[in-house]
């Protein structure tokens, strides 16, 4: 069922619906478990963000067929369930949406190789959508900068001098660049001006990193059965994300010894660093840099051409952007 976000947006909720059956049909591993697994997550209650933003923007473009369109959505959301299956592989999560995850259940192996399943699924329909060699070159690059992103993270993990900056090159690769991709995919499918091609690069690289701030603002100050995952799970798995590493700035003397205890946290631990980054101000401070993103998302909106896609793209940014699940 399409998440009720999309309530408020019947025209993209009807073509979100649309989508919904032809993801499953465009996933067919002869794996039963596994495939049942995938077809689990795809079902499990995904915003699916990244197409509906894709299909909003596809209305500052010209009218194309629905079929090439439908396949340029589904492109996007297939690589991002890739994308996810292997991060869970990587955190050693259990859950995902609320469904346990593939490695819990089958293994390591399986669950890479289900990951690397849909990045094949993801460039079948990217050719459905398009055989442009320079538009097939933009998702090689994309994907090369999102993998980039994931294994920078590896790299950052436990990392105690982690700085903002590097959180920032972090994010955007491995979340902010997907949300990039959408926004600029949809317009050269349709065909848009190059300036409303830059301008929707610039609005989903900004959407990207707000929402990936918000996400790690939740994972300190949110309710597990709101957000169906463990609270601090990036915490357990050496993932220092930007309220801490502001916390760190300040209260780096009482966080040091925690995190120096890496992998081996109890759980009094964890709850004490959550303390810690809350009282010293880290939280807060992480909501004002996600608002200054929002902000500057809005602005760029903005300037795009008056229509109701504008409106549109405007009220789901304050709706996403703004959340507390």
């Amino acid at each position: 069922m399409v998440h009720r976000i999309w309530h408020q947006f019947p025209r993209i909720q009807l073509k979100l619906i649309q989508l919904e059956p032809y993801l499953l049909k465009a996933v067919t591993l002869s794996n039963q478990p596994v495939h049942s697994r995938i077809l689990a997550l795809l079902k499990s209650g995904g915003k699916l963000l990244r197409p509906g933003f894709f299909y909003i923007y596809s209305e500052f473009g010209e009218n194309i067929p629905a079929d090439k369109l439908r396949a340029g959505a589904a492109a996007i959301e297939l690589l991002h369930v890739a994308t996810l299956i292997h991060d869970d592989v990587i955190d050693q999560s259990p859950l995902r949406r609320g469904v346990q995850t593939i490695h819990t259940q089958y293994g390591q192996k399986n669950a890479i190789y289900a990951g690397d399943y849909l990045f094949t699924c993801y460039f079948d329909q990217v050719l459905k959508s398009t055989h442009d060699a320079t538009d097939l070159q933009r998702h090689i690059e994309a994907m090369q900068t999102i993998l980039n992103g994931e294994l920078d993270q590896m790299a950052f993990n436990y990392r105690q001098d982690m700085s903002q900056k590097d959180y920032f090159h972090e994010i955007t690769g491995k979340t902010a660049e997907l949300f990039k991709l959408s926004f600029e995919q949809s317009a050269i499918l349709t065909h848009a001006p190059r300036d409303i091609v830059t301008l929707g690069g610039e609005i989903g690289l900004a959407i990207g990193q707000a929402y990936q701030i918000q996400d790690d603002i939740l994972d300190y100050g949110g309710d597990s059965s709101q957000t169906k995952k463990p609270v601090l799970e990036d915490l357990q798995s050496g993932v220092y994300t930007l309220p801490l590493i502001l916390a760190n700035q300040t209260a780096g003397t009482q966080l040091a010894p925690l995190l120096g205890k890496k992998q081996d946290l109890k759980e009094a631990d964890i709850k004490k660093i959550q303390e810690i980054v809350i009282k010293s101000g880290g939280l807060k401070q992480a909501h004002e840099i996600a608002n200054q993103l929002t902000q500057k998302t809005l602005a760029l909106i903005n300037r795009l051409p008056e229509q109701n896609s504008k409106k549109e793209l405007r009220r789901l940014t304050n709706l996403l952007l703004q959340r507390e699940q």
